[in-house]
């Protein structure tokens, strides 16, 4: 069993936590040879990526067998000789499947969650007249209603709607499914004073884009070198969001 720190094989063999070293060591701490009479490793499709198998094969003498995309495919590969059948070498994506992410997702923007909406709470106190716990309440809940839609636009509704969305960057997905979720976070406080409106539309996007891109690590949809390419883009442009969101608040008191 290889350590790949607890990421899914598809990542982990981009990051070499699944790879050719990683592997060589495995058989070498497992003394693999002594515990079995054959020689041969099936590995998972999607670590090819990161497995060498000429070196595996020169290295330890183990020749590495391709298997199934699924664990639960492998009986009837070992049955098949095996061999894997179409069905066995074809990625899905279903719905189902996109939508089983979001839990783990949400459960990983828990703390970052409450620590944001604990700042917030005291920022959104700040007026005029110093400090008002009171007066920055229902600002809060304004704040803590568009942050948490946003979340669950980029976490649910992107990956839900994902192939009906346009553009290749997530980023963009969650930026666009995050429009209208915005715009129907103002219809329903009735906000209309444009530095709270514009705020709150781009806490919304902001939550929505970065919680998005999360899952093009997780998808056939691209690879990791436009992982990176995306992020280049995306993270400068949500550092922009943030920080114009996070002035327009604080200034909003002050400007009415």
């Amino acid at each position: 069993m290889l350590d790949t720190r607890g990421v899914n094989v598809w990542c982990a063999s981009a990051h070499q936590t699944f790879g050719t070293a990683e592997l060589l060591q495995r058989i070498e701490k497992s003394d693999l040879g002594k515990v079995v009479s054959h020689r041969q490793l099936i590995v998972p499709q999607l670590g090819a990526s990161g497995v060498d198998a000429q070196a595996i094969k020169s290295s330890s003498d183990f020749e590495v067998i391709w298997g199934p995309l699924r664990a639960g495919d492998i009986p009837q590969f070992l049955v098949n000789s095996n061999k894997a059948d179409p069905a066995m070498r074809k990625l899905t994506f279903a719905m189902a499947e996109r939508l089983v992410l979001a839990p783990v997702e949400l459960a990983m923007a828990i703390k970052p969650t409450l620590l944001i909406l604990a700042v917030m709470l005291v920022v959104s106190g700040l007026g005029p007249g110093g400090f008002s716990l009171g007066g920055g309440w229902s600002r809060w809940l304004f704040f803590a209603t568009s942050f948490l839609i946003g979340l669950l636009s980029g976490v649910v509704l992107v990956p839900a709607l994902l192939p009906w969305l346009p553009f290749r960057a997530f980023y963009l997905k969650g930026i666009l499914v995050g429009v209208p979720v915005a715009g129907a976070v103002i219809f329903w406080f009735g906000s209309s004073f444009w530095p709270e409106v514009v705020a709150q539309v781009l806490i919304c996007l902001t939550a929505s884009s970065y919680l998005a891109m999360n899952f093009t690590g997780a998808t056939p949809y691209v690879s990791p070198s436009g992982v990176e390419k995306e992020m280049r883009c995306a993270i400068p442009v949500q550092i922009v969001m943030t920080l114009v969101a996070v002035v327009l608040w604080v200034a909003n008191p002050f400007l009415r």
